[in-house]
């Protein structure tokens, strides 16, 4: 198999939520692999110093200028700014290949004493409900009608929807209990159902526009470490075959796949990324 499969040399790749743990790491995969990446945030700033970095320093605005990368301020719940970044993108790059919809809302809380009772679905509040589904699914939905609409237009692309080993199987609320076996909270419901809604609408799309040559696949990886608390990291690392939750550097290479030719006749598919997590 030549390596050239899974080259990005000429393509343009949006990543949303491109300034989170795992939005970085998306970027900085599909820029090794070649691709003018497009790091798209609500923190325009932030997007843009993201951009920079994958420059290696240089200027970070259009692709014209000598910067091959480019950094733009998003809201996927906003039809007009999305609007907006396409302009935008189209007037720098002139085309757009692949779309990682990775930006998305997991629940937190700030009072971690009140964490217990806030997340029990008995309490769960509708608000959170509703700010999770518009963001984790109504901004999947708007992000592809706007900038996959025009790899559809065009004839080819692909889209990524970053989806969860959550939206497979339902939480183990087993292990967000401590040492003492005090149940420190509950992964609540919008998360789970959220991402199970990704790939219901991955899916949909991967059949909807299958006949204009864009190709539709969700990505389900498992828990990253990211200095939790050592019992946490404990309790999810024993329900996984490889014995340790993900790196945030683990899913490089599956973004790089699904965004490449190396994957050209696959979609409607969910590559699971999870250390064996749903495997028993």
């Amino acid at each position: 198999m030549s390596v050239d499969l899974f080259s990005l040399e000429g393509k343009v790749a949006i990543v949303t939520g491109a300034c989170g743990l795992l939005g970085v790491q998306h970027c900085e995969a599909l820029a090794a692999a070649g691709a003018m990446v497009v790091a798209a945030d609500l923190d325009e700033a932030a997007a843009m110093a993201v951009a920079g970095r994958l420059d290696g320093g240089r200027r970070h605005g259009a692709s014209r200028d000598g910067a091959s990368h480019l950094g733009v301020g998003l809201d996927v719940t906003s039809v007009a700014s999305l609007e907006s970044a396409r302009r935008r993108i189209l007037d720098n790059h002139g085309r757009i290949d692949v779309l990682v919809n990775n930006a998305a809302i997991n629940d937190m809380f700030e009072n971690p004493l009140l964490a217990g009772q806030q997340s029990m679905f008995e309490h769960y509040p509708l608000e959170l409900w509703d700010r999770s589904w518009k963001v984790n699914v109504s901004g999947v939905f708007l992000c592809s009608q706007v900038l996959g609409g025009v790899m559809a237009e065009r004839g080819s692309g692909s889209i990524i929807n970053i989806a969860s080993t959550y939206g497979i199987v339902a939480p183990d609320q087993s292990i967000y209990k401590n040492e003492a076996g005090e149940q420190t909270f509950f992964k609540s419901p919008a998360y789970p159902v959220t991402k199970s809604a990704v790939i219901g609408f991955t899916k949909f799309l991967a059949a909807y526009w299958g006949n204009k040559g864009v190709r539709v696949n969700a990505l389900s990886p498992g828990g990253v470490e990211n200095q939790q608390e050592a019992f946490f990291r404990e309790n999810y690392s024993k329900k996984t075959l490889l014995g340790r939750m993900a790196a945030p550097s683990d899913y490089k290479g599956a973004i790089v796949f699904l965004a490449s030719e190396a994957s050209a006749y696959m979609t409607g598919a969910n590559l699971v990324v999870d250390g064996g997590w749903t495997t028993i």
